[in-house]
């Protein structure tokens, strides 16, 4: 991911181009709304602010489709699952680390539950059948991780893949793990809105638009096409 020099920056697309998993949202190459969670929170009409980090690949096209959310506040992109001291996109890269390219999400649950970003997640930002991967892009820093910040979201993350793995939604296993999140460290600001900072960066056009255009299609109530910019402060 994030290749410099035309020489990469071809490789990446043929790679992009042959195995064309990075474009697919379900394991099927084409858009599926999937079904919301049985077990959500309960609806409150209180506003309140709530925090969960999702992983599932490359860092750019996830946070761009959070950030088109009505209710999510924030979205971040950094590293979590490893320390502090490796926290940094050239050792994160090398994937022998313990992170993971991730997103934090600040939500408001009177207005998004936790149970429809993850209906969200799984139906237009990933392919959670492959392990260690998202499409060319392949290490564990790529690997599909719901990180909970509380014990409701970790038995609604947990509830849900069961509930997908019974309804046998995909054809293959799904291979998104659940961990408590014990700390999460953004990225580099020039990571940050990445997205619409290069619109037409061939990255970008051929596996992270699709994932928006798909929110698009399959959630019309819940997409915000504005970006919301915000400052990252780097710890």
């Amino acid at each position: 991911m994030k290749m410099t020099g035309m020489l990469q920056t071809l490789a990446s697309l043929t790679l992009a181009l042959t195995l064309g998993g990075c474009t697919a949202v379900s394991a099927t190459n084409e858009a599926q709304l999937l079904p919301p969670p049985t077990l959500d929170q309960t609806h409150t009409s209180s506003p309140r602010e709530e925090v969960a980090v999702f992983a599932g690949g490359c860092f750019w096209g996830i946070e761009a489709v959070f950030e088109r959310i009505r209710g999510v506040d924030q979205a971040t992109a950094g590293y979590a699952g490893g320390s502090a001291a490796t926290a940094h996109y050239a050792m994160v890269s090398q994937g022998n680390t313990g992170h993971a390219e991730s997103v934090r999400v600040s939500f408001n649950p009177a207005h998004v539950s936790y149970g429809t970003l993850l209906q969200v997640f799984f139906s237009v930002a990933l392919d959670p059948t492959q392990r260690n991967r998202q499409g060319p892009d392949v290490g564990s820093q790529y690997r599909s991780v719901l990180f909970y910040t509380n014990d409701e979201q970790r038995r609604i993350a947990s509830a849900y893949l069961a509930q997908l793995g019974a309804a046998k939604v995909f054809p293959r296993p799904i291979a998104t793990q659940v961990q408590p999140l014990a700390a999460f460290y953004p990225a580099e600001p020039y990571h940050q809105g990445y997205y619409d900072q290069h619109p037409d960066a061939l990255y970008i056009v051929i596996n992270d638009k699709p994932k928006v255009a798909r929110l698009q299609q399959l959630f019309p109530t819940l997409y915000r096409p504005e970006r919301q910019f915000v400052q990252v402060q780097l710890q």
